[in-house]
């Protein structure tokens, strides 16, 4: 969701139960490199190359299992479009935005906030029963990650996951999308550690603002010549507009001749 908007979640952060100790064996865990008997420290292996990937990765942190690199692409080429909804899953949006999708045979890409996949696993089964893919969207959605410190960074990026996952019934999200966009390179590559891709957007719909459904309409008609990765919201407020603009600018993007897909991996 774009850094200017009022948040979305503001529920408190729930942390899993990993004291300090934790995280320190965690680092050392990351950082450790065994070494012969009466031999020096051994140096870091080089990460393997991970195709796309253009960022160099820090060989003191977790090797990237995916690339690091910010996905704005779709997997259906040139003419796919990537639909994804943020700061879920809610009661109320949620069941809605999965009626539009599935009327239009439209596969999405659910950002979730941990704290609502923990209250809400009922939706969290629903939307991977759709077919959709998850992506963690933090704990706590704190558009300010990016100055937090690693600790912080990492509660906030592996406890969304745990929860989502255990949400779920075992599915893990396969992306990682900061709140406002606040990546770090320590999240990026954290992040596609566990093999979640790093994932930005194209299209703001802005419906946060809810400037009218078919405002939103023609924000996408005008911007999606900028990329393929469209944002919109189901949760964080009233989102009937988002509801009514899915139902409207779906049916137009098939129109024009774009597929739906989901971003890179």
């Amino acid at each position: 969701m774009g850094r200017s908007r009022s948040r979305g979640t503001n529920g408190r952060v729930l942390v899993a139960a990993v004291g300090v100790a934790g995280l320190t064996a965690l680092a050392a865990a990351w950082t450790t490199q065994a070494a012969p008997a009466g031999a020096g420290p051994a140096a870091p292996p080089k990460p393997k190359p991970i195709a796309g990937q253009t960022s160099v990765p820090d060989p003191k942190l977790p090797a990237p299992a995916v690339s690091m690199d910010i996905a704005h692409a779709s997997d259906k080429g040139p003419k796919g479009v990537n639909i994804t909804i943020d700061d879920g899953p809610d009661p109320a949006w949620t069941p809605q935005v999965l009626a539009v999708l599935k009327e239009n045979g439209v596969k999405a890409t659910f950002c979730m906030v941990g704290t609502q996949a923990q209250a809400h696993p009922d939706l969290v089964k629903a939307v991977v029963s759709d077919g959709h893919r998850l992506c963690d969207h933090s704990v706590s959605h704190d558009t300010t990650m990016d100055t937090a410190s690693r600790a912080r960074q990492a509660k906030e990026i592996l406890d969304a996951e745990r929860m989502i996952t255990e949400a779920s019934g075992g599915v893990e999200p396969l992306y990682y999308r900061a709140p406002g966009g606040a990546f770090t390179p320590y999240s990026r590559q954290l992040a596609a550690s566990r093999g979640m891709r790093p994932l930005g957007w194209n299209v703001d719909s802005k419906d946060f603002k809810q400037p009218g459904a078919a405002t939103m309409v023609e924000t996408v008609k005008n911007e999606i010549s900028n990329g393929p990765t469209v944002l919109f919201h189901d949760a964080g407020g009233d989102r009937s507009q988002t509801v009514d603009a899915l139902r409207q600018v779906l049916p137009w993007l098939r129109q024009q001749g774009y597929v739906f897909g989901f971003p890179v991996r």
